[in-house]
Formats: structure tokens, sequence, C-alpha cells
């Protein structure tokens, strides 16, 4: 017995709820890889970038590349960020090996 005389309680046969929280794992951003329309660069070379970098059909890379010769702009893809970053180096540097302005960015979805 405790001093004030009630038995001490040390919490032994006592039960509890023990929660467990699980920590929210959070997709990654994803972010969108366009194409920006030029007057210089050959539409055949946009189509083999779609193709190579995109893993784009043929006809699915040249309604892509219709769309930024008519738009302005087009998509090639949504992509984790160091995928997209890694497609829009390879799009520039082929296209500065080439000697083609073409223009790739990437952008938040």
């Amino acid at each position: 017995m405790g001093a004030d005389g009630h038995e001490d309680d040390d919490g032994e046969g006592q039960t509890g709820v023990v929660t467990k929280t699980r920590p929210k794992t959070k997709r990654p951003s994803l972010y969108r890889v366009l194409l920006l329309n030029d007057d210089y660069t050959p539409m055949e070379f946009v189509i083999l970038i779609l193709m190579e970098v995109f893993n784009k059909s043929q006809d699915d890379a040249t309604q892509i590349m219709w769309h930024v010769h008519n738009q302005g702009v087009g998509e090639c893809g949504v992509f984790p960020y160091e995928v997209a970053e890694t497609k829009v180096t390879r799009v520039m540097d082929a296209a500065r090996r080439n000697q083609h302005p073409l223009q790739c960015v990437m952008e938040k979805q």
C-alpha cells in the first residue's frame, strides 16, 4: 500500500490500445514532357525523336508531330521527375548534335 492508504498501481494488468500509424507515402510528382514547335527542325527528325526517346509507334509519333506543328506545343508523355529530366536531356542533345533548334521542356503536371 502507498503512503495514502491506496494500493500502488504500477500499470500491470491494464490493457491499452496500441495504434500503429503508417507513414503516408506521397506519390511522386509527375512531369509533362513537351516539344515546342519551330520552323526549322525537319518533321522527320521530330518523328524519329518521338520513336527513339519516347518509344512511340510511327503512327503515334506522326500524330504528335502534327499536333506540335499545328498547335505550337505537344505532350510526349508524363513521367516522374528523373525520367522526364533524362528524356528532355536526350532530346536536347540529339537536336544539338544534328544542329536543329528543337526545344523540349518539362512542366509539373
